[in-house]
Formats: structure tokens, sequence, C-alpha cells
């Protein structure tokens, strides 16, 4: 199975130029942000490797977004830190990051297309594993992706003792036997399971 213009075409026909993908990277890690991106592309994109980010590997996933950067209209990033995810659940977290990501865009797009995620007020449609079966949406998955890799990254310099850098805040052997010996960072969600057990255990 490969993305396609499939959906981006049935709105272009209608005479809807500036179409966004919209993607999310980061709802299931231990720690760290949300990263939603939000890309516009011209209708003569031709990158058939363009797919969901999970599917991809590393290296072809940064050589994909140098490439998405560098034809794209449009790129919008947005960010919703760990606090934040704590406060109002990783569901309306990635859903803000979307809008945050939407609103970056130097382009207004005339319509978006969601990885499954619904959005308040603005025009849209929500297409199941939509990473898979449009492009638009495949690309902003891959920016959201390799954007929140980066910052992972940054953040292992920071906390080196949960492997950041090679988890990417993901609950793995080596990140939870970290927990269990060092406690919780500042960056963990302390509403998540297990953080939120060892949070007791420290206290």
């Amino acid at each position: 199975m490969k993305a396609n213009f499939d959906f981006e075409v049935k709105y272009w026909q209608q005479g809807i130029k500036l179409i966004a993908g919209v993607d999310e990277a980061g709802r299931g890690p231990l720690a760290g942000p949300v990263v939603a991106a939000a890309v516009i592309l011209k209708p003569d994109f031709n990158h058939p490797e363009v797919f969901d980010s999970k599917a991809l590997s590393k290296k072809k996933r940064e050589a994909l977004k140098d490439l998405i950067e560098k034809e794209a209209l449009a790129i919008g990033v947005g960010i919703v830190s760990e606090k934040e995810i704590d406060k109002i659940n990783i569901l309306e977290a990635a859903r803000l990051a979307m809008l945050k990501a939407i609103k970056d865009l130097k382009i207004k797009p005339e319509f978006i297309l969601t990885d499954f995620m619904k959005l308040p007020d603005l025009p849209h449609e929500a297409i199941v594993k939509g990473d898979q079966k449009s492009t638009s949406i495949a690309a902003a998955s891959i920016i959201a992706k390799v954007t929140r890799d980066e910052i992972m990254k940054k953040y292992d310099e920071i906390y080196p003792h949960y492997d950041f850098k090679n988890n990417q805040g993901y609950g793995t052997k080596k990140h939870l036997e970290a927990l269990e010996k060092n406690g919780v960072s500042p960056i963990h969600r302390t509403t998540f399971n297990p953080v939120s057990i060892y949070i007791r255990k420290q206290e």
C-alpha cells in the first residue's frame, strides 16, 4: 500500500487548492512532548516513498524530511509539553499540537486532512489510517516524528540515564530500569503508568 493524492484530488477538483495534511508523533511515550506537523504540498509533489513515518527507517525519515522541507509550499510545527499533557490528557494535547501546527503555517490552508483527529471549527476530514493513505498526512507524520526525535535527543544530553536518544521516551526495558533506579525526571509524564507508580514509590 502506498500513500497517494486520492483524498487531495477530491478537494482539488472542487477548486480547493491549499490542503494541509496534519499528523502528530509522541502519543505513547512516557516522557517528552507531543509534536504535530502540518504540511501543504504542491500537486506535482511525486515521491512515492513518503509514507507513514512509523513504517520507515530513521535514515529514510530524515532524508524524506529534508526533501519535504525543500519542496513543500508550507510547513508548520506544534509542540505541547509533558506538563500540558498531564493537565489536559494526551488526546487533547495531540489535538492542541495539531491546531498549533496549523496556526504555524505561513500559508493559511483552505482545507485540512488529519490522521483520524477531529478538529473544532475547521474544515477538515479525519481519515482512518490517514498517514498510510494521504501523501500530505504522511509527509506531516515524517516531519512530526523526526522533529520529536531531535527534541528527545537533546533531552538525552540533559537526562542521560534514561536512554532517550534511542527510545524517544517509550517504555523500553532500559528506560524502565532507569526509572526504577533514578526515579522520575522533570520531563516524564506523571499521569502515565508506570511513571505514576514510580512517583508513588518515591513518596
